[in-house]
């Protein structure tokens, strides 16, 4: 909270669930922001924001329409800027699938654009968005997700005399964003029958709240390249559909190209970099210029045990059929 009060904040993709979210708690009395740029490729969703954020009533905000894909325009945007959250990317997967290059442009080129444009504008703070698919990826969209977070880490090798920081944030779906499967599934209600791609399937539960509080952790406290991971509970696919539909059918559809079974965000061979630092893991870069004992100064750490692996399908922690329903009244008024 320290480094981001009277600190001025750019967001890449500041027009997504995320983004609004992140908006929202950087415009509350818990911050002094100085200036907040949304910066996104969207007049449209631009022009909805500032009726939500009017520039009257928050006058540190401005909005910018620009496409991380063109570096000169992000350097535009960056004067004067202290700290960017990069959530911007293309990520559905079948369109991913069906458009490669496009999504290379954007996830890969785009990612690369906003360092470049961070390090020669004097960025101090750099915090990536990443996703559970980049772990141990089988579609394109992880591979490229996985891509960008290696050029995210290793820029803090190359950032030279900059004092810049880069790091990343890694989970899955928050809960009730476009195209993820609660809005879906409430939608589908209403036909009677839930379409179910596998019925073992499990995925992690995390609330935009939960992630805005992961991203501003790393904005506060990254040394620089590290990969931080929330610890969440878990549901299974099928305990979710009687949740939202208990009098609807269930109908297994198959599952679609690249998807998984369950939600991977730390791999075994991540392990032997992996550090338990209380409500989050934390992937170390294995360079040998990170200074692993000033982080430890930081943040009680212990080394997760050689094999450790994170995934949703084997978890200590489950959201029963209850509480699912609850977080989806208290975080989801209205559905």
């Amino acid at each position: 909270m320290d480094f981001l009060n009277n600190a001025s904040v750019l967001i890449t993709g500041g027009t997504g669930t995320l983004g609004k979210a992140l908006v929202k708690r950087l415009l509350s009395k818990e911050y002094k922001i100085k200036r907040l740029v949304v910066f996104s490729r969207d007049e449209q969703k631009q022009f909805q924001m500032a009726q939500e954020f009017p520039n009257k009533e928050f006058p540190q905000i401005r909005y910018f329409i620009g496409d991380i894909r063109d570096e000169e325009r992000i350097k535009q945007a960056l004067h004067g800027i202290d700290c960017v959250i990069h959530t911007a990317a293309m990520k559905h997967i079948p369109i991913a699938e069906y458009n490669p290059m496009e999504c290379i442009k954007t996830n890969i080129i785009g990612s690369q654009n906003v360092i470049n444009a961070c390090i020669e504008c004097g960025v101090k703070r750099v915090v990536a968005l990443s996703t559970d698919k980049a772990a141990a990826p089988v579609n394109l969209y992880g591979a490229t997700k996985l891509a960008a977070d290696k050029l995210f880490v290793a820029a803090n090798n190359y950032a030279g005399g900059h004092d810049i920081r880069f790091s990343v944030v890694r989970y899955g779906n928050v809960m009730g964003s476009n195209g993820s499967v609660i809005p879906f599934f409430q939608k589908k209600r209403k036909e009677g029958v839930l379409p179910i791609t596998h019925p073992n399937m499990t995925r992690f539960n995390i609330t935009v709240d939960q992630a805005v509080d992961i991203v501003l952790f790393a904005m506060e406290n990254a040394n620089g390249g590290e990969i931080f991971v929330p610890k969440l509970p878990s549901y299974r696919i099928m305990d979710l559909a009687q949740a939202i539909g208990p009098e609807c059918k269930t109908e297994v559809v198959g599952m679609r190209e690249g998807e998984k079974i369950h939600e991977e965000m730390i791999t075994k061979a991540d392990a032997l970099n992996t550090f338990d630092i209380g409500k989050y893991y934390a992937i170390l870069p294995p360079a040998a210029n990170f200074n692993i004992d000033l982080f430890q100064k930081k943040h009680p750490t212990t080394l997760v045990c050689e094999g450790f692996y994170y995934h949703s399908g084997e978890n200590d922690d489950w959201l029963t059929q209850e509480e699912i329903k609850e977080l989806i009244r208290h975080q989801l008024p209205g559905h």
